[in-house]
């Protein structure tokens, strides 16, 4: 089998030159080598086109990267090319070398072979994943307010994760539905029926993970929010009790005010001020400010300024 990989749309006359039979020229059929497509399964006569979306962990970074990889496979040549740092496809290749049998049961062999390498590389990525949101729920039951934002950037890898593995359930599904059509035998069925349970998997721990995010996502700001409200609570509290602090300070600097009125006027000592030679005048001057500073207290009392 010729066996032409590729990196890059571009490079895509270079391989059909290194094949002795390649897939067809056209323009529609080329225009499928570009970039950007979501995974499918397309047959053309005794040909198939399958496009995948690859994912890998790196733990440096805490982020999954996403490559894309189209695979043109015919009975004897297939042509893969990879946008992206793709899957490790010499192995794939080495196991069909290694496994003639497999080789010989046509296409269909061959993208289970790219199938199950995908899916397998999806394993890390799971886990990888799984610990990133172990460590998210700890920050946000851990009080911490800027872990929105890692949970948004966590939920977009989801999203992106899911896309790329929920269409291989429909991919498996082609396969093993077009099994007796095509000559599928027995033993290859059961290798694709294995490579779509392991896809199963994969989707129903990524949509848990999705669930999981968004109800995170939830409590964290359902959190946030009651700290703000406590944190506003304590402000209006606050605020009250400063408003009450001043009310009882203007309340007795009025009080304090009229007898300090009244002993400023009585203190000018000007000639023509008939109290002053008046042998009551001082008394009646005390009982005014205590009067006065008496009915001022009595109305704050009254209207609990001075409780």
């Amino acid at each position: 089998m010729n066996w032409a990989a590729l990196r890059g749309s571009g490079s895509i006359d270079r391989g059909r030159t290194s094949l002795r039979r390649s897939p067809p020229s056209s323009t529609s059929t080329r225009l499928r080598w570009r970039a950007h497509q979501r995974p499918k399964l397309e047959r053309y006569g005794d040909t198939l086109l399958l496009v995948l979306r690859a994912a890998r962990y790196i733990d440096a970074e805490e982020t999954v990267e996403f490559s894309e990889l189209h695979v043109f496979a015919g009975e004897d040549f297939m042509l893969t090319v990879r946008h992206g740092e793709g899957p490790d496809l010499g192995r794939v290749r080495r196991r069909m070398e290694s496994e003639p049998e497999l080789l010989r049961r046509g296409p269909e062999a061959i993208m289970y072979a790219i199938l199950d390498r995908v899916v397998d590389d999806y394993g890390p990525v799971v886990r990888g994943l799984e610990n990133d949101i172990d460590e998210i729920e700890t920050e946000v039951f851990g009080g911490n307010a800027g872990v929105t934002r890692r949970i948004y950037e966590l939920l977009r890898e989801v999203i992106e994760f899911q896309r790329a593995t929920r269409p291989l359930l429909a991919i498996t599904a082609s396969l093993l539905s077009g099994a007796d059509r095509h000559g599928v035998d027995d033993e290859l069925e059961q290798y694709l029926r294995d490579v779509q349970d392991h896809a199963i998997e994969v989707v129903d721990r990524v949509e848990g993970f999705r669930d999981l995010l968004q109800n995170m996502l939830n409590v964290h700001l359902a959190i946030v929010g009651l700290q703000q409200n406590i944190e506003v609570k304590a402000l209006t509290e606050a605020s009250i009790d400063q408003n009450e602090e001043v009310k009882r300070i203007s309340a007795w600097a009025a009080i304090i005010f009229a007898p300090s009125l009244i002993g400023t006027i009585y203190g000018m000592n000007f000639d023509h001020m008939p109290e002053l030679h008046w042998a009551l005048g001082y008394p009646f001057a005390l009982f005014l400010m205590v009067a006065i500073s008496a009915a001022i207290w009595a109305i704050f009392r009254h209207k609990g300024w001075l409780s």
